[in-house]
């Protein structure tokens, strides 16, 4: 089995903020070479995520309204974790929920994908810099 390993780094404007990655990780399956296999993409840090989902701004601007709202609000009084200095409890809770990794099929060298699915990176506690690794495996 071959494999392929790419660290993708991220300094975001916003403390929160969600970014397609999808053509970033194509194009290190297309380096490579991996024709029949899997990517991993996960995020190297815990206060942020990966995912699958639809490209959609209005979907995204849920998602955040949803894991503020309902989930964890970015409230620091209201949080243990936030005792130790830090006001960054909520961003874990939101790691917790939507998860730090995806695993995706690689058939014929293309990411195989069902209609709308793109892979995302949620940044909940941004503004300084985070990477995510790429770690493609497979038969060339």
């Amino acid at each position: 089995m071959a494999a392929h390993t790419h660290y993708l780094w991220f300094e975001t404007r916003k403390r929160q903020e969600i970014i397609d990655i999808t053509d970033q990780v194509a194009a290190q399956v297309r380096a490579s070479g991996i024709r029949e296999g899997f990517v991993l993409v996960s995020a190297m840090h815990i206060s942020a995520s990966v995912f699958v989902n639809d490209h959609e701004s209005g979907l995204w601007k849920d998602i955040l309204k949803w894991l503020d709202g309902t989930i964890a609000p970015w409230d620091p009084a209201r949080y243990r974790h936030n005792e130790t200095g830090e006001d960054n409890a909520a961003a874990h809770l939101w790691s917790l929920t939507i998860g730090h990794e995806v695993i995706v099929p690689i058939t014929e060298g293309n990411l195989d994908f069902g209609p709308w699915q793109r892979i995302f990176y949620g940044e909940w506690d941004g503004q300084r810099r985070k990477r995510v690794i790429v770690k493609v495996l497979g038969e060339r």
